[in-house]
């Protein structure tokens, strides 16, 4: 069978859901081939499958919205991102590729990006099965969805209603994201194996709490990421923990300046080396991270940026499995403000010193190893299943 994997802007978060899936495809020997933005090809190759580069926005137009995004209102934010990025300019740049690839190399089963609409029309218009593998909370997949909705319709008519009765992927436990799509199916991701290779000893003999923090991959393309990365290393500087921060290739290290002694940078590491040994995960609450870290027990602090971060954060921290360090009082007109460390470092030490967060982290995991495994729901996905 040929595995068409599609996948949009947005870096880490965008790719790693499909992941589970074609490792399963490529243990039964199905071709598979991973169409998305250039920006995303070294990833693709890291994971160690076949890429084809698609078009993009240019990065003028990109960061014209990109950096527009922390600081509108959220419905603004919505339209700006979902309707004119991903609906329009995004797709509009992949239809071609996309439309040779359905010519020349004929896909049996497409597995989407929910953000990606390129394989979604013409799945659509040459009735090829198709499922979009969740990013984020179903609900906010649906108002994604329900903002782009202007502009799927001028690629292809009937596309909406395609889209939400397109079988639905997800890694969220129903506890914290009960959805609305009709077609949801919940997985559950493979466990990190045992030969999984050590963290090396870069604090000496230090036996502090592991604090992972990680703000994602499309912050360090900001503007104002070195000042948040500042902020952030002031936040956890006084806390009684080795942190482990990673910052994404883009960020110049140089902009950090002063990196406190309990605080050890790398660009990037896959969080699954160092999940069994940690005692909190602080980060922007991106699905990946966040769910990673509640898959394994792990308690989160989640410091939201923008788009989905808002609402993942404040249900972890409705669910007990965490904090949301943010003022929903204060003004959006700029991400990065002084009085956040402050309230960064309370929420990192509270939650450190409760045992109840974990308790209730480890209760999700549970929740979540019971679904079924990213191989079983792709026996369900296939041609004549």
């Amino acid at each position: 069978m040929r595995i068409l994997a599609a996948c949009s802007l947005g870096g880490a978060g965008h790719l790693n859901p499909l992941l589970p899936f074609l490792d399963a495809a490529q243990q039964r020997g199905d071709q598979i081939m991973v169409l998305g933005p250039p920006a995303i090809g070294e990833m693709v190759a890291r994971a160690g499958y076949a890429f084809r580069p698609g078009g993009e926005p240019s990065e003028s137009e990109v960061s014209a919205i990109r950096e527009q995004l922390p600081v509108l209102p959220a419905a603004e934010a919505s339209i700006l991102g979902n309707r004119e990025l991903f609906g329009r300019l995004a797709t509009r740049a992949m239809l071609p590729e996309t439309n040779r690839m359905f010519g020349t190399w004929k896909p049996d089963l497409v597995l989407r990006d929910p953000t990606e609409y390129a394989s979604a029309v013409l799945a659509c218009r040459m009735r090829t099965p198709s499922a979009q593998v969740a990013i984020s909370l179903a609900d906010g997949e649906v108002a994604s969805i329900s903002a782009a909705a202007p502009a799927l319709e001028e690629h292809q008519r009937g596309l909406v209603d395609a889209l939400f009765a397109m079988p639905y992927l997800t890694r969220f436990p129903r506890s914290l994201d009960p959805s609305s799509f009709s077609g949801t199916i919940r997985y559950r991701e493979s466990a990190a194996t045992d030969s999984t290779e050590p963290l090396p000893d870069w604090w000496g003999q230090r036996k502090d709490p592991l604090i992972y923090m990680s703000f994602g991959t499309v912050l360090g393309h900001m503007s104002e990421a070195a000042d948040f990365y500042r902020l952030a290393l002031k936040a956890i500087e006084g806390v009684p923990a080795r942190v482990l921060l990673t910052v994404g290739l883009k960020l110049d290290m140089e902009s950090l300046g002063y990196i406190p002694d309990n605080v050890h940078v790398e660009t990037w590491i896959d969080q699954t080396r160092l999940l069994d040994d940690a005692a909190l995960v602080v980060c922007h609450g991106g699905s990946g991270t966040a769910l990673g870290a509640l898959a394994a027990g792990v308690p989160v602090v989640v410091v939201p940026l923008f788009a989905d971060q808002f609402e993942n954060g404040r249900r972890i921290a409705a669910a007990g499995a965490g904090r949301i360090a943010w003022d929903d009082r204060r003004d959006k007109t700029s991400w990065v403000v002084s009085d956040d460390a402050a309230r960064i470092a309370d929420a990192v030490n509270t939650v450190l010193t409760d045992d109840a967060y974990r308790g209730q982290a480890r209760i999700i995991a549970k929740e979540m190893a019971a679904a079924p495994s990213a191989d079983e729901v792709l026996d369900g996905l296939r041609p004549g299943a």
